[in-house]
């Protein structure tokens, strides 16, 4: 029986790394829900590290490179990383390896003027002229995970 339920988690487990990579912490939560015992959940984890299928290190990296091309910022990344489980330093060293600081401000200036597009479109050209416009377009970009010192440098509008 033990054996059994180790292979039905196994292969739980590869079916939902098939689908997308997820950290350690990611497929713990999974398979748990799937009421897999914790027994066997970490011996099905060691399994996936030592077969090389589960590797939080690589999966932040994918992480990092996947939201930055969706021209998300520094902070917004760090906080997906952590969000799936990935530890503060393998987090770290995924956005220095995978995030130079000219990508993320060619990101910044791309997310920037697709924004300045949407908010024209929307509320007329002269809106990015008001305090108020700046001000919205400033927050989204801070949401997005851009550095405030970056945002605040911006020239928009006037």
């Amino acid at each position: 029986m033990p054996d059994e339920e180790l292979e039905r988690c196994h292969i739980a487990a590869l079916r939902i790394l098939g689908y997308r990579w997820n950290s350690e912490a990611e497929l713990r939560r999974k398979l748990a829900r799937k009421r897999f015992s914790e027994s066997v959940i970490s011996a099905t984890i060691e399994r996936l590290r030592d077969e090389k299928w589960l590797d939080d290190a690589r999966f932040a990296e994918a992480f990092v490179r996947t939201k930055a091309s969706q021209r998300h910022g520094r902070a917004r990344i760090r906080g997906g990383l952590r969000a799936a489980g990935v530890d503060r330093d393998t987090a770290e060293e995924a956005i220095r390896e995978a995030l130079d600081p000219e990508r993320e401000a060619e990101g910044l200036r791309l997310a920037c003027e697709k924004r300045i597009r949407m908010l024209t479109r929307k509320h007329g050209a002269e809106y990015l002229e008001s305090d108020e416009g700046r001000n919205n377009l400033k927050a989204w970009l801070l949401k997005q995970g851009y550095d405030a010192d970056a945002v605040r440098k911006l020239k928009i509008g006037n």
